[in-house]
């Protein structure tokens, strides 16, 4: 099996989150594999930034979780472990980047956001910081 370490972002602008639609129709969040010596929280800002177009600032770390799946160009199991950030930004829009494989994107209501999440541990991570980021933010919200 194959392991990655990835960083991601959970992205707040006031009472909404941000979250994209990929070209397997899933509704996940910027994250991506940490590569030639970055730290985590630097490739979760980079990948918000190149996947949503969002300048966005790290308030605290979420959490991790991990998945695994069968990658079909490298014939083995891969296991993507990915450390998360709580992240604010000023911005209200998103311009996906449909080059990174991604069709839709924007900032919706948590309940919304929620509801639309494919996978259930993107759900509890959301739900989970931004009741985190209220209590550190009172003022963004």
């Amino acid at each position: 099996m194959l392991f990655r370490n990835c960083a991601g972002g959970v992205v707040f602008n006031k009472d909404k989150v941000l979250i994209l639609k990929n070209h397997k129709d899933e509704w996940v969040l910027p994250k991506g594999v940490i590569r030639n010596g970055s730290i985590s929280v630097e490739t979760a800002k980079a990948r918000v930034k190149k996947e949503a177009g969002v300048e966005a600032e790290v308030i605290s770390p979420a959490g991790e979780t991990s998945y695994e799946f069968f990658s079909i160009s490298r014939q083995k199991p891969v296991c993507n472990r990915i450390t998360w950030f709580i992240m604010d930004t000023e911005d209200d829009k998103a311009n996906v980047d449909k080059d990174e494989g991604f069709i839709m994107g924007g900032f919706f209501s948590i309940d919304e956001a929620i509801e639309k999440i494919t996978y259930s541990q993107d759900k509890s991570l959301v739900s989970l910081s931004y009741k985190k980021y209220k209590r550190l933010c009172s003022e963004c919200v």
